[in-house]
């Protein structure tokens, strides 16, 4: 092998040296600008590592490799995260608040929008991208704001664009509290802003808590037995907190569980990122089309809030509809920080938790409904 070979410098390319960029760029809004550092950071030192030239990283036994064909491509680490998302996650609110279910639902109208945008551009009508039907509903699923739902459905669809969904998936999860509040802004009114909801609702009883994830499980495995194992793992981990009996496994299951497949799925992938998968019209047109797709959703979940603002005399303050997507809690957040601006004692972050709950169920169940229905036109 020539000296020359064993350096990278001189093995470097030009398209190697954007995606050596855009792994920076990641890592550098993970941290310099803290935006979702514990997802951008570990996608990001994926890509550079993916994309250092004569690195082996990506050869067929490389790190990357193996994480990618024990974790994605298998869908053990999606299903293992929602076991600490599941964990994590705190149901009261919903059930405090059943009707957010429908602000959950109406947010979901993003994955068919876009499904439909991305079908119409490949193989559905203009030609003008290699999108298939499969890739077409894969990319659509997007729209759900949930990073795990997306791996999974792209990898059970077997589409050739997982790379992109991937890290467009969680890169644009991260950038929620910068997709959402002009979009908030422009469809609401300074007025509708500033209503108020109460804080109080009624308690919901230890029994409750418990039944649900049992009861969730049940109902929507019936009903889209393909989201089983995407609600079965959302359930058990939430069975875990709300059992009462199960602390050490319920603290295990929100930290070390969540903290390590987080690391490993980042870095898994960002490592699928790599020039000739990246820079390529489809892979651009997916990351524009991800952001109509949180958009979409957005608007949706908002459009549907003031319909239930006028239905109610009011009494629903419309942000709260833009909570809906899956990406929980940051959209949550994001409600309650824009109602603020509007009127300092508005506080709907409890709401918000609600539809961003129900969100996170719609999301899985919408998943679920897709694989199921994706083989009759296929």
């Amino acid at each position: 092998m020539p000296d020359g070979a064993l350096l990278g410098f001189f093995a470097l390319t030009w398209p190697a040296a954007v995606m050596l960029a855009l792994g920076g760029l990641l890592i550098y809004l993970g941290i310099a600008k803290q935006v979702e550092p514990v997802l951008l950071v570990p996608i990001g030192m994926g890509v550079l590592l993916a994309n250092v030239p004569l690195g082996g990283l990506t050869g067929d036994d490389g790190f990357l490799t193996l994480l990618r064909r024990i974790g994605i491509d298998t869908e053990l680490f999606p299903l293992l995260i929602f076991i600490g998302v599941g964990a994590m996650i705190d149901f009261g609110s919903l059930l405090e608040r059943p009707w957010t279910v429908l602000l959950g639902a109406a947010a979901q109208f993003g994955i068919f929008g876009t499904f439909f945008l991305a079908y119409f551009l490949g193989d559905g009508a203009l030609g003008l991208f290699d999108f298939t039907f499969r890739d077409a509903v894969a990319i659509g699923i997007i729209g759900s704001a949930d990073g795990p739902t997306s791996i999974y459905v792209a990898t059970v669809l077997g589409t050739k664009y997982t790379p992109a969904i991937v890290v467009a998936a969680y890169s644009y999860m991260a950038l929620v509290p910068i997709i959402q509040p002009p979009i908030m802004r422009a469809l609401t009114t300074t007025a509708e802003r500033r209503i108020t909801m109460p804080a109080r609702a009624r308690k919901v009883s230890p029994r409750m808590r418990v039944l649900f994830p049992i009861v969730t499980i049940v109902v929507t495995g019936l009903i889209t037995p393909k989201a089983t194992p995407l609600i079965g793992t959302l359930m058990f981990g939430n069975l875990l907190r709300e059992s009462g009996v199960l602390a050490r496994l319920s603290q295990s299951a929100q930290n070390e569980l969540a903290n390590i497949v987080t690391i490993l799925l980042g870095l898994g992938g960002g490592g699928m990122i790599k020039t000739k998968e990246f820079l390529r019209p489809e892979t651009i047109m997916i990351y524009v089309m991800g952001v109509i797709a949180f958009a979409t959703g957005t608007a949706a979940g908002v459009v549907f809030g003031k319909l239930m603002c006028v239905a109610t005399g009011r009494k629903i303050n419309p942000l709260i509809g833009a909570a809906g997507i899956s990406a929980f809690p940051m959209a949550a957040r994001v409600v309650q920080k824009v109602g603020l601006e509007a009127n300092p004692h508005n506080h709907l972050l409890m709401h918000a938790a609600g539809a961003n709950t129900a969100g996170q169920i719609a999301s899985v169940v919408a998943g679920g409904a897709v694989l199921v229905l994706v083989p009759f036109f296929t």
